[in-house]
């Protein structure tokens, strides 16, 4: 596996190593040994999360609070996807700021997602299956989210507002300034 850096240190593309031949295709999805040393500490997941999504589904930006917390690793299974996260550490010299990248079954990249970061994504082909580990279970007091089309963050989704597919939870998210959001602290990392 190979580690590509993105605009925040600590959040990494990770691109495991396919090997083709007549058959198809084999790669290592998660080895945690070949894990750890790519994004330089040991990350205890516990759970592994799938959703399936059609065309339009925006699902985000969240998070979880301390003491629960989450770093994820997600990649795409099935289709293709806009995925992002968005520092929310007050005080972080790239507070506010996002990364965006396309994951899909075809690159099979992966993104690894400290603590401290909203994230969310929306499918943009017919559908999509996405797969994610956490490193700390759901806890519904410790949630946290922000609006997709919060005007100060400015996202770039790919497509357009009225094609978004949206669960009523995640309409109604509060603004960036207005949300419960994190300390700039690195023991977020840890």
């Amino acid at each position: 596996m190979t580690t590509i850096a993105t605009l925040f240190p600590k959040v990494y593309l990770v691109k495991p190593f396919v090997h083709f031949d007549e058959r198809g295709s084999f790669s290592e999805h998660f080895v945690d040994q070949n894990f750890t040393n790519a994004v330089g500490r040991k990350i205890h997941f516990c759970q592994d999360n799938l959703t399936h999504s059609k065309r339009g589904v925006l699902r985000g930006l969240h998070y979880q609070l301390p003491p629960f917390s989450q770093s994820k690793l997600v990649s795409v299974l099935q289709g293709t996807v806009l995925d992002l996260v968005v520092d929310i550490r007050k005080g972080s010299p790239t507070f506010g700021q996002y990364f965006s990248q396309e994951l899909s079954a075809e690159n099979q990249l992966q993104l690894f997602i400290p603590r401290g970061f909203a994230h969310g994504y929306i499918t943009l082909s017919e559908t999509s299956i996405f797969q994610y580990k956490v490193d700390n279970y759901y806890n519904p007091q410790s949630e946290g989210s922000i609006r997709p089309d919060d005007p100060t963050l400015a996202i770039d989704w790919q497509l357009p507002k009225d094609e978004w597919i949206q669960s009523k939870k995640d309409q109604n998210h509060p603004t960036l300034s207005e949300a419960p959001l994190f300390d700039f602290k690195d023991d977020l990392y840890v």
